[in-house]
């Protein structure tokens, strides 16, 4: 009996998420203060193909979602993130300090570093910083 033939693999679709993540790792290659052809340097690929990765006309694999989350100090959830609706209003100094807190938290790799950032928060805390 023979096999049925297989169907050749045909690349998906470009999706929303696909052009969220790309609008996400431009925003932050420019936050970071890199050029495509920098960015695009540091991942071993052309500035052409980081350009369709940000444009949506690509997909990101996942090595090289990884490659850029690593490069540009940026937790990997972020890059799938939506832009949140903005709030009525501007955000308050405390709003604008914790967000300040929780990026330099998410970004930093050093459990040593980590663990050296909370307990100075843990004493500021304690001190009656509250």
């Amino acid at each position: 009996m023979k096999k049925p033939l297989r169907k050749a693999y045909a690349a998906r679709s470009v999706t929303d998420v696909d052009r969220q993540v790309g609008r996400n790792v431009r925003k932050f290659r420019i936050a970071h203060g890199m050029t495509l052809v920098d960015l695009s340097e540091a991942l071993g690929i052309s500035h052409q193909q980081l350009q369709k990765y940000e444009t949506g006309s690509n997909r990101l694999s996942a090595g090289v979602l990884m490659q850029i989350s690593q490069i540009l100090a940026v937790p990997l959830a972020d890059l799938f993130e939506s832009p949140s609706p903005q709030k009525a209003g501007p955000k308050s100094a405390a709003d604008q300090s914790r967000e300040l807190c929780r990026k330099m938290i998410d970004r930093t790799q050093s459990q040593q570093t980590l663990d050296l950032m909370a307990r100075v928060l843990k004493a500021i805390y304690d001190g009656g910083g509250k």
